[in-house]
């Protein structure tokens, strides 16, 4: 077991009160990895106090020195990069190539941040008063309170923290339980190694225990003015609650069910590569992982049949293996609910293809459904994990209806040889991201990233990243004097 991680506070590590601490265990061999600092809520006020106060001189440090810790952070964290995929395997099970691609996305992300800071942060407005200009600026809010989840945790570690901190605000990140060493204090160090000055960036851990109520006491704090929360509906929606209550904005980016529509003239062997992507990309333990794939019935049998060859060929096991594509859920207790989905599926009548069975302890074999009724749970619920159900349609219409026959609306695919009828399609999908030609599974640093529905509202990246994380204030400037009329 490695030393202990305690909590980052205005540039310092520091214990917990009471010196607590909690297991962070690696889920290929069910050993503790690391102790972490198991916070409590007046750790989580002293976290927002280092925040608050180093505000201002981060609201005023010029934009090209802001622009510099984030490019040297991104340096920092591909010269690393091998280690830092080496820990996320550890931490979470994913797979190294996995591992890898959150590295290079991150690294991008860093780097479109600090382009982001010298982007224009407001406008002259039209108005009626020719004695007066006007303005639309864009400023930093304050402190941002954070949530880094778990299954993607460089990428979204990264995201959670890099715009806010871009555009000049401080941030108190919570840390997953499951990832609290690479979804946050990871991050943390490059940036401080970068330049990041004390109190800018602060690292919350907790016991799984608490974990409601330090998010409680975090968005509950006045000083925070913004929140960012990625996981599942569930929490999201209680995040969300809570942000409400204080009437602080929240980008939530949550939970989905995604569809990929294989339409009747798809290329099937790029159809079949496609979906086994997107469903078996780190176990499937990713919000825009294909769960439902809608098959023209005129190919669907031959799809079908290619797909669960083509899963039975995925090599899975042990993470640090770099041959390996399936790799552990994030837990055992993972494993059995998934694998208790698809057993509850085939009792009520679908078919398994391929895979199934009994977890062996975190690993899940490559799974495909088919004859999935709307009655069964695993028609409508999340699976996140390596299964995916073939539901043949009878049209692109059907396809459509189906798709969006869902309380989420993350991301969707449709594979089809005619761009024009895949347009059509995607503008008709009640989704915040679809993919003509591709899977569901796709990210870029500047695309404007989220969902509808239950699966959030709010968008990460880029410019609409800027608007989420900065107050757009109208300031007017009188030229000349008013004529007042008493």
């Amino acid at each position: 077991m490695t030393d202990i991680r305690n909590l980052l506070i205005n540039g310092e590590h520091v214990p917990a009160s009471g010196g607590r601490t909690t297991e962070d265990l690696n889920p290929w061999t069910g050993t503790p990895l690391a102790l972490v600092a198991a916070a409590a809520p007046e750790d989580v006020t002293r976290a927002v106090d280092a925040a608050h106060a180093a505000f201002p001189a981060w609201a005023a440090t010029p934009p090209t020195a802001r622009r510099k810790i984030l490019n040297r952070a991104a340096d920092l964290l591909e010269e690393h990069a091998r280690e830092a995929a080496t820990l996320m395997g550890a931490e979470t099970g994913g797979p190294f190539g996995w591992a890898m691609f959150n590295v290079g996305l991150a690294t991008g992300m860093l780097r479109e941040a600090a382009a982001l800071v010298t982007a224009p942060l407001g406008e002259v407005l039209a108005t009626d008063n020719p004695d007066a200009l006007a303005l639309g600026l864009r400023q930093p809010v304050g402190v941002v309170g954070a949530f880094a989840p778990w299954n993607a945790p460089i990428i979204l570690g990264t995201r959670a923290i890099a715009t806010p901190l871009a555009v000049g605000n401080t941030v108190v990140v919570k840390a997953s339980e499951d990832a609290p060493l690479v979804a946050a204090h990871y991050l943390a160090d490059l940036l401080r190694e970068a330049g990041l000055p004390p109190g800018v960036l602060n690292v919350i851990t907790n016991d799984r225990a608490d974990a409601a109520v330090i998010a409680e006491t975090l968005i509950a704090d006045e000083r925070v003015r913004r929140v960012n929360f990625t996981g599942s509906t569930g929490v999201g929606r209680r995040i969300g609650e809570l942000a409400a209550r204080h009437l602080t904005p929240a980008v939530l980016e949550l939970g989905g069910k995604n569809a990929v529509l294989v339409l009747d003239d798809a290329d099937l062997e790029y159809a079949v590569n496609a979906v086994a992507f997107g469903a078996y990309l780190n176990a499937g333990q990713i919000c825009m992982s294909a769960d439902r794939i809608l098959v023209h019935r005129a190919v669907a049998d031959e799809f079908t049949a290619l797909l669960a060859a083509k899963a039975a060929t995925l090599p899975a096991g042990d993470p640090a293996d770099p041959a390996t594509v399936v790799g552990p859920l994030i837990s055992e207790d993972a494993a059995r609910r998934v694998a208790g989905l698809v057993d509850e599926a085939v009792g009520q009548g679908a078919k398994i293809a391929v895979g199934g069975g009994t977890p062996d302890r975190a690993l899940y074999p490559a799974t495909v459904l088919s004859g999935v009724e709307p009655h069964m749970r695993i028609y409508s619920e999340e699976i996140f994990g390596p299964v995916c159900t073939v539901l043949t349609v009878d049209d692109a219409d059907q396809a459509v209806a189906i798709a969006n026959d869902s309380p989420y609306g993350l991301t969707a695919g449709v594979l089809t040889a005619d761009l024009s009828r895949g347009l059509d399609i995607a503008r008709r999908l009640q989704t915040g991201i679809v993919h003509v030609n591709d899977q569901s599974v796709d990210d870029e640093p500047i695309a404007p990233f989220g969902g509808v529905k239950g699966s959030g509202y709010g968008r990460f990246g880029g410019r609409a990243g800027v608007d989420a994380f900065t107050d757009l204030r109208w300031i007017t400037l009188q030229q000349r004097p008013k004529h007042f009329p008493f």
